[in-house]
């Protein structure tokens, strides 16, 4: 009986370590599919505020820190702007002086830990940028969902969809620009937002099911005077935007898709957010799995949304080699095999969700060039 009690003993550990490993995938697949939407991606490292002075603010030095361009700092009840490196500013070796640009709310004392996320505003366009906008509500499967429309003279309007960690005041970073070229633009949210209906399973599913609230926002802006509607979509909201292109009842009256950061390989963008979330390798292809089995994400339809041979309109993507979240090489593939409707800007430097940051210039000036023969 002892080889016979040994085998079961055996069994009984390995189906054990089994369940729990299944049950730690979940947990991680949980993880990295339930970011909580306003709040700094975890791959963003946490940086200590060592001191102010008028118009700047000395921050920990880091590769994050250095970063060139504009970036909103976040930390517990404070919200703040910060601009390019100051390096002539006086600082330790182990500090970096940025511009700045102002403190939405709280304040940046000493030993204060921020995080730095691509979101620069915190409120709506009428209070952060002095632009007439109307609160409307977006019917949807789930039921409606808030968003912000400003209005604009021309036919074709821009629908604008954030992405992960982020909510509908990340659009605001060009929202200025699309009104200064008199688009009317409608800014969505959708099924996990604030204020728009919880997802049923309470999990994000990475722009496969969250489409259909883009689909309701193109209905709207049809059933409210749109000829055309351009699509503005970050990292899962640029995922959106594709299957929406693919699957809407409405894609002819899309002209236009400007993709940053698109999240173009779901399991890929999984690990990484799992990882971030300091899950242990050996656990991410069970995290992968168990987000399968939990949301259904399915690859083969975000394969066919973004199948070069789907795409029927001009398509700009802004994408470069800093991100670490979603594939860059799968943007360069993409662009590289419609080059009759694909263009694409490389931004070094910019982590996901954050081309514009890096280089408002030079990214406002390639999406006029892009829309000005939409208009």
């Amino acid at each position: 009986m002892r080889p016979a009690t040994a085998t079961a003993t055996a069994v009984t550990t390995l189906i054990g370590v089994g369940a729990a490993a299944v049950a730690a995938g979940r947990l991680a697949g949980d993880a990295a599919l339930k970011a909580r939407r306003g709040r700094p991606l975890p791959d963003e490292p946490r940086l200590s505020v060592h001191a102010t002075a008028p118009g700047q603010v000395t921050l920990t030095r880091c590769l994050a820190s250095l970063r060139p361009g504009m970036y909103g700092l976040a930390g517990p009840d404070v919200q703040a702007v910060v601009g390019p490196v100051l390096d002539r500013a006086p600082h330790t070796a182990d500090t970096v002086v940025r511009r700045l640009e102002r403190i939405g709310h709280g304040s940046l004392a000493p030993g204060t830990k921020v995080r730095l996320t691509p979101q620069v505003y915190a409120a709506d366009p009428r209070s952060a940028l002095g632009i007439d906008c109307t609160d409307v509500e977006i019917p949807g499967e789930l039921g409606a969902s808030p968003a912000w429309f400003v209005p604009g003279p021309r036919p074709t309007w821009v629908i604008t969809v954030h992405g992960l960690g982020a909510t509908r005041e990340h659009p605001m970073n060009v929202l200025g620009f699309l009104h200064h070229l008199q688009f009317p633009v409608l800014d969505i949210s959708y099924r996990g937002d604030p204020g728009a209906p919880a997802s049923p399973d309470g999990l994000g599913h990475l722009g496969e099911t969250e489409w259909r609230d883009l689909d309701a926002a193109i209905r709207y802006a049809v059933g409210h005077g749109a000829r055309h509607v351009i699509l503005h979509g970050w990292s899962t909201g640029a995922s959106m935007a594709l299957h929406a292109a693919a699957r809407s009842a409405l894609r002819d009256r899309i002209s236009g898709l400007v993709l940053d950061s698109p999240v173009l390989d779901w399991e890929a963008t999984l690990r990484a957010l799992a990882s971030a979330r300091r899950t242990p390798a050996a656990l991410l292809p069970l995290a992968v799995r168990a987000a399968q089995g939990r949301t259904g994400l399915d690859g083969d339809r975000l394969r066919s949304a973004a199948d070069p041979r789907a795409l029927h309109v001009p398509t700009l993507i802004f994408h470069g080699p800093d991100d670490r979240l979603a594939s860059w090489q799968r943007s360069r593939e993409l662009a590289a095999m419609r080059p009759d409707l694909v263009e694409m800007r490389t931004v070094a430097d910019a982590p996901h969700g954050a081309m514009w940051n890096a280089d408002p210039a030079g990214y406002e000036e390639a999406l006029r060039r892009f829309l000005t023969p939409l208009m």
